[in-house]
């Protein structure tokens, strides 16, 4: 008979190591829009099983940083049409799930679970923690969202939820789309309080208008940065003379 056998500690936190290396490559672009991540290929490539990788990649894609294609995943590509048509989404249904969340009260123990994640993002801020501020931006964007009535409504915002939250991370990163975002947060924190449904939908609007700003910065850095890497040197010196 085979002796029993004590089961293998598997490393501690092995999986999360695995989603940051790969969540930091997203973030600096060494992984570029429109490339298959396949498990197996990542697995050999970071010297690991494929447990962890799968791990990562079902914890990337349910931030919307990745999505499934069949049986990888694939960074997505959005286009300045996509763009355009996401925030015409976001500006004809956010203010509008915000003016009803604020018209029909929160309850004190939502609110304050708002505010601690408003606090969190403060705290994230001050410290100069992307990281840390992206997760308190999601938390107190998917609390308000939760407290939307009207199911259909919410549905409707989960459509382009995972494009949202790619959108939000690629902006993040940046200190001044996060001083904006914290501007906005603070604000439809406040309009909650008071239950101003008119002034929730101009709160909506001006913290829409703020990040599609930011969005825009970046997606014109990554734009100049991907130009100047197809170019030969001498081209790209004397494109920016």
């Amino acid at each position: 008979m085979v002796p029993a056998l004590k089961p293998v500690d598997r490393p501690a936190g092995l999986g999360d190591r695995v989603y940051r290396r790969l969540r930091e490559s997203l973030g600096s672009h060494a992984i570029v829009p429109g490339q298959r991540l396949q498990e197996a290929a990542l697995a050999v490539q970071l010297g690991v099983s494929r447990t962890p990788v799968r791990e990562a990649l079902a914890r990337l894609e349910s931030e919307g940083l990745i999505a499934a294609d069949g049986r990888s995943f694939t960074v997505p590509v959005l286009t300045d049409t996509d763009v355009d048509e996401i925030y015409e989404l976001r500006e004809l249904l956010e203010p509008a799930a915000l003016a009803q969340v604020a018209a029909e009260g929160v309850a004190p123990g939502a609110l304050s679970r708002l505010g601690a994640a408003l606090a969190s993002a403060e705290a994230a801020e001050e410290g100069a923690d992307a990281e840390a501020f992206i997760e308190a931006n999601a938390r107190f964007h998917a609390g308000w969202h939760d407290l939307v009535a009207n199911r259909r409504l919410l549905r409707a915002l989960d459509l382009y939820a995972g494009h949202v939250r790619y959108l939000r991370v690629l902006t993040l990163n940046h200190p001044a789309a996060r001083k904006a975002a914290l501007a906005g947060m603070r604000k439809i924190h406040a309009v909650l309080k008071k239950r101003d449904r008119e002034r929730a939908v101009l709160v909506m609007r001006e913290h829409l208008k703020a990040a599609r700003h930011h969005l825009r910065l970046v997606l014109d850095d990554i734009d100049r940065d991907r130009t100047s890497r197809s170019e030969p040197p001498a081209a790209a010196r004397a494109r920016r003379a």
